[in-house]
This record gives C-alpha cells, structure tokens and sequence, in this order.
C-alpha cells in the first residue's frame, strides 16, 4: 500500500489559496490589480464586516467575454503571458492565474462581467466549483463579488480580526493601490458608510495630499534623480519633520509596490547625520530600471521582487535620497512654504552694506560683496560631492574660516565665477544666531550648528584624503587616558592623525600631543579631545565607516564655535559661505535644524496684520 497519494483537486486548490489569500485585504488587492490590468479608470470597492460577510469590487475595464469569464476561474489560467520568456518584463500585476481561482476556493464567488461590444455574463461559484453561468446586464467592465470568506475552512476564519481591524488592513491596501495607480479614481465604502474617496491625480504630491492632507504633502521633499540605468523618484520627509507624525513608507519598482526592507535602509541611510539615532523617516519613492534587471516572479503575493544588481539600485536611492535632502527644502520654515524657489540670498542688493566700508580687504575669501541670484547658484564640487558613500569634505578652492591656517597646500582652484557664493549682510543676535532678510522674511542659522556642519564634512574629507591642517604644539601636551579612554585612541588611532591630531603613547595610559587641529581660535584641543574619546568608548567593534562617520561628527561637536561666542562681520561671512558649499547645509550631526526661516505672513499674524 502507497503512503503517498495525489490531493484532491478542492484540497490542493485550499492549500494554494493560503499563500495568496491570508486574510480579506489579499482578497481587495488582487482584485484591484485584475481591475487595473483590465484597464480601469475607475475602481469601486464595497466592503461589509471588515470583508467577512462581503467584498464587492467593481471596475470599468475592458471586461470579459462568455468564455473568458468561466475559464478566468481555471487555475493558472490568464491573458497576462503566453511563455516563461514573457515573463521577463512582465508589466501587469497579476500573471500567474492564481488570484481568482484561490479565491474562489475559499468563499461564494460571482462574477458578472462585459466586454464593450457584447453581452454580459454572471458565473457564480463556491468552493472552487462553478455552479451557474447566466446572461446578464451590464455596461462594459467586471463585478467580482466575494462573500462568506473562509465559510469552507473553519480554522483559517478564527484567525481573522475584529471588523474594524480588517478593515484598517484593507484601507492600507486600497492606499497603496492609490499612490501606485495615481491616474485612476478609487472610492471605497465599509458597511454602507463612505471609508475612502480618491478621485484621479496628476501627480504623487497630490495623490498623498487626498489621502493625508495637502499640508503633510506640501512638506514633503521631491527626489528626483537618475544613476545610469536607475531611476527614482518620489517624496520624503524633512529632517526636521520625522518623528513629528506616524511613519509611512510606499515603494514601487517598475509601477508594482513592493516591500524591500534594503531599499528602505539604503534610503534611510541618506539622512545619517540628519537626524537622531532612533527615529526613522516616512518615505514614497518610485524606482525605475530596465526590465531585464528585475525578477518579479518570486513570490505568490508579488510583493517582493528580486534585482539583478541590488548595490547599483541600493546605492541609486541612498545617492537620490540624499541629494533631495542637500537642498535646501529641507531647511525648517515657520509661516509657510515656498521661500527657497529662489534661493537663500534677497532677489535684490540692498541699498547699502554696513560692512562694504569697513576697510576690510574681501578678496582673499573670494565672496562678493554685492549678493546675486541666490546662496546655491554655484554649483557643488562635483557630481560624487552628492555620493554618501564618497563625501568629498569641503570643495576645492573653498575659502577658509578666516581662524584657519592650512598646512596642506589647497588643490588648484576651479573657475573663479563658479567659486563665487552671494553673501548677505549678516547680523549677529545674542551671539548665537545670523540673521538676515529676504523678500519672503527673515533667515536666522544657528553659528553652532552651522560650524558643526562644515567641520564635519571636512573632516570626513580629511579621513578620506588623509590631509587635514593642523598646528604643532610648542610644548607638547600631556593626557593620562582612562583604560575605556586608552582603548577607544587605539581603535581610531590612524583616523585621529588624518584629523590633524599627531600623538604618541607615552606609557602607563598617557599621551603626548605635538599637533593638533585649528578649526577656530577659542578651540580647546585637550578637551575636544578627552570629550572624544569618552564619546567613542565601546565602538571598537563597529565598521570603519561608522566609526569615521561617529568621530567627525563627535570632533565637528566639539571643536565648532558654541553659543555664546562672538564673531567678526568676516567671520559671519565665511561660515556663511563654507555652510553653502556643504552636502546638507540644513541639518548639523544631530539632525537639529541649521537654518529657520521665519517668514512675513508669520510675523504680521503674530502682530495682527494678517
């Protein structure tokens, strides 16, 4: 006697059904998908007991004839391909012709559908069986009713939800139908009450302004980026925005929503140094590469896909992301949107600038003294000073904070046209703050956060290239190192010294200092340096590049100008340019905010102008 024995057909069909149909929003999504495959502009989705007693989905595509409708029914049965070879860059969302057919398997079905040019057609089935096929009248498209989900399998229907939980997971679905079908109009009821209404949009922005609000979209950032083959596009949130509301994150690859936890980290690991540790971005990013790069036949739900080079496409959103939050969009605003169209500098010279007369000589920072289009008219170093994998530090030929005295001989300088960045007249304000004004209000960047920015970006530079200035010592400095202390130089010794530190063991836990970096006068070298090591303690296990990332931006904390500390007119005007000319000028390591914008509307509502 056999132990082994074929299945019947209702038992294999049930089996087949689990992995597509886990619970009633599965149900929702494939039929959306065989409504927008059909060529719907216009999905209707009606829902009762949060999908239990009834899911109804209704569309107006090209629908179905006699024929076509019973044999929709028939597992792997589908007009999506006719070969394996099609299969390579397949664009429909369904083409296993599995979706109907598990749901069928599972719930009392009927489908009634019409083609444009013929009669219409009701199936209805159960159980996976087909019980009666009819004439019936409709306008060109396809109703698919499903009710009595799980009524067959007992054991699958106890893990169900309560009513208002399925339906919240159908809600999500519906969503990310919407964001990836933006030209379709999608309505959606639950238990005769409307649950979401969402007519065609021209465009991501607005489609997630109908589903969130038009003031959560127009806070967003647009990416916009092409890296060879790969392109990605979308919006993300402000640094200064994440973790103010409820993290969302939507990805689609070639039109089809996916979930893929790498390319989140890869987005995510744009804002390093952005924003805190722990907190983590809501992002709605679309990516586009060759179809022969991409493998969507992995999983029965198609919620996964398979890359031929995913670093290439990793490292395209990573790169894109970034580049989105370099702008300065993402700079914090107080009183409205919109004041960076033109860039940071007034559209216009003011009259007078109290410091043009001051006898000072301007030239050697290479600033002009009149402002022109804007802060960012100059264009960046090159195109891999946007590559968050290859920061580049401070461009060539940036001038130097007028404290800094170079070792290292600067590298030769670009056109001199392009060097030059617009300054504003600068105001201090409680010795903390710059402040100038602009034809939309008044730009206040905080000196400390905005030095912490341009030091670690050079530093990081400095770690990359190994040249960093520095200043020898006249008499050397002597540290005794705690063990943790001691420990954490070893681990980042040879990254100290392309910082500018030059130090040497001195034996029983002590160090001598010859040199040390010059970042400004006031700079306090042994305790940057003590404070440093205590921040690095226990990272010895930590990869390079964290640690490098981590040192510069503890250093950059350190040794940047604090609060309190007064800066010459010169002064100002350096850090201004050098915070210009940085990667992602509106955020310092910690991801505070570097710059604020405080705009006229705000000012006159708060004095009741308005």
């Amino acid at each position: 006697m056999t132990r082994i024995a074929v299945l019947p057909p209702a038992v294999a069909d049930q089996i087949a059904a689990g992995e597509v149909v886990e619970r009633p929003a599965s149900v929702v999504k494939e039929l959306v998908e065989n409504a927008l495959d059909a060529g719907a502009t216009a999905v209707d989705v009606t829902v009762e007991e949060g999908g239990r007693a009834l899911i109804r989905v209704s569309d107006d595509g090209g629908g179905m004839g006699r024929e076509d409708a019973v044999l929709a029914l028939a597992r792997h049965a589908t007009s999506k391909i006719r070969s394996a070879e099609e299969l390579v860059g397949v664009a429909s969302f369904g083409f296993r012709g599995e979706a109907l057919p598990a749901i069928c398997s599972v719930s009392q079905l009927e489908l009634v559908t019409a083609p444009g040019d013929g009669a219409g057609t009701r199936v209805r089935a159960a159980a996976g069986s087909v019980q009666e096929v009819e004439e019936a009248a409709r306008r060109r498209g396809t109703t698919v009713s499903v009710a009595r989900l799980f009524y067959n399998t007992p054991a699958r229907q106890k893990f169900l939800r309560s009513a208002r939980s399925e339906w919240r997971a159908i809600n999500d679905v519906l969503v990310v139908m919407a964001l990836t079908r933006r030209d379709v109009r999608l309505n959606a009821t639950h238990d005769g009450k409307p649950g979401l209404t969402l007519p065609a949009a021209p465009s991501l922005r607005a489609r997630l302004g109908a589903v969130y609000g038009a003031r959560y979209a127009d806070e967003l950032l647009d990416v916009e980026d092409v890296a060879g083959a790969v392109g990605v596009t979308g919006l993300v949130e402000r640094p200064g925005d994440v973790g103010t509301s409820g993290r969302r994150v939507f990805l689609s690859v070639n039109g089809r929503a996916v979930r893929d936890n790498g390319l989140v980290r890869a987005a995510e690991a744009a804002y390093r140094s952005t924003i805190p540790a722990g907190l983590r971005p809501s992002l709605f990013l679309d990516v586009v590469l060759p179809a022969a790069e991409l493998d969507v036949n992995v999983h029965p739900a198609k919620a996964e896909v398979r890359f031929g080079d995913r670093w290439n496409v990793e490292r395209a959103v990573e790169r894109a992301v970034r580049r989105a939050l370099g702008t300065l969009d993402s700079a914090a605003d107080v009183g409205g949107r919109g004041w960076f169209a033109g860039g940071l500098m007034p559209r216009t010279a003011p009259a007078h600038n109290p410091w043009e007369a001051s006898g000072r000589d301007l030239s050697a920072l290479n600033i002009s003294a009149t402002p022109e289009v804007g802060l960012f008219a100059t264009e960046r170093a090159s195109a891999d000073a946007h590559d968050p994998r290859a920061f580049d530090g401070a461009p060539d030929g940036a001038p130097p904070l007028p404290w800094e005295t170079p070792e290292v001989a600067p590298a030769a300088p670009r056109d001199a046209a392009a060097d030059e960045v617009s300054v504003p007249p600068l105001v201090q304000l409680r010795r903390t703050y710059m402040m100038f004004e602009r034809d939309e209000g008044v730009v206040l960047i905080d000196q400390h956060s905005a030095h912490e920015r341009v030091l670690y970006e050079r530093f990081l530079g400095a770690m990359a290239s190994g040249q960093s200035p520095s200043q020898r010592l006249l008499f050397p400095l002597t540290l005794h190192l705690s063990p943790a202390q001691a420990d954490a130089f070893e681990a980042n010794r040879d990254a100290l010294t392309k910082l500018g530190y030059e130090v040497e063991p001195f034996g029983g836990g002590s160090l001598l200092v010859h040199a040390v970096p010059t970042p400004h006068p006031r700079f306090d070298a042994e305790r940057c340096l003590r404070d440093t090591l205590d921040a690095l303690t226990g990272d010895r296990h930590a990869s390079t590049h964290a640690r490098h990332e981590r040192l510069a931006a503890t250093v950059a904390c350190k040794a940047a100008v604090k609060a309190g500390d007064a800066l010459s007119p010169d002064e100002m005007r350096a850090l201004f340019v050098a915070l210009a000319r940085t990667t992602l000028p509106a955020h310092d390591v910690h991801g505070r905010a570097t710059i604020v914008h405080l705009g006229w509307d705000e000012l006159e509502r708060r004095f009741g102008r308005a």
